[in-house]
């Protein structure tokens, strides 16, 4: 388990913030009270919290070219048939992770191929269940195109809590199957937008693991 690069400069600001806190008070309230201590304990769950939430663990995932692997720890919140209007603009079997902020919100690419489409959208910060997250948040969509010729496209968005969305390789570049996709910073939840046809090991309300669960298999 190590932290992940996004979290050095946001432990960095947390670790000065929880400092000129106790300063500050030590400075007003000379004596050592009962207040003090419980500052002291609020101060060393904050620092463990920030620093959990951006734990990055070393997982490995031996699957087959037609498996989809989970791409986010988290909850399944929705498993079902929508019309996708950004990029098939069909028919398509969406499955949505709800992460919690206790989650590790590390994201990794469901399968591999090529990243054929990419696009960042500004947007609103709903909670990350609410169902027009999907479409008003803020989000970034990758669309990862398989051997097969398969295409998948993965939508990360920022809760209400999140305000950045990482995501690292860029249009036209091979990726392989959990290979880091990206991170988002706090509460949150990933989209997957599968072919009709795919079949699915997954059901509604299961906690799922990434890099570990099976989502489906491609037909």
């Amino acid at each position: 388990m190590t932290i992940h690069k996004e979290g050095y400069k946001t432990i960095l600001i947390a670790f000065l913030f929880v400092a000129a806190l106790i300063l500050a008070f030590n400075d007003v309230l000379k004596n050592q009270t009962w207040f003090h201590f419980g500052l002291y304990a609020f101060c060393l769950w904050f620092i463990i919290m920030i620093i959990r939430f951006f734990r990055s663990p070393k997982r490995t995932f031996t699957g087959e070219e037609k498996v989809i692997m989970c791409p986010a720890d988290g909850k399944i919140v929705v498993i079902e048939r929508t019309i996708e209007p950004e990029y098939f603009k069909d028919e398509r079997i969406q499955v949505s992770i709800f992460m919690s902020a206790t989650n590790v919100h590390v994201n990794w690419f469901p399968v591999g191929g090529e990243i054929v489409y990419y696009y960042y959208h500004p947007g609103k910060h709903l909670v990350a269940f609410n169902p027009k997250a999907s479409l008003e948040n803020e989000r970034a969509t990758t669309v990862i195109q398989t051997n097969d010729h398969k295409k998948i496209l993965v939508r990360q968005i920022a809760g209400a809590m999140a305000r950045r969305i990482k995501c690292y390789p860029k249009v036209g570049e091979p990726v392989t199957q959990g290979e880091e996709l990206g991170f988002i910073k706090f509460g949150s939840r990933v989209d997957l937008l599968l072919p009709v046809d795919t079949k699915l090991e997954i059901t509604l309300n299961q906690k799922v693991t990434g890099k570990k669960t099976i989502i489906g298999r491609l037909a």
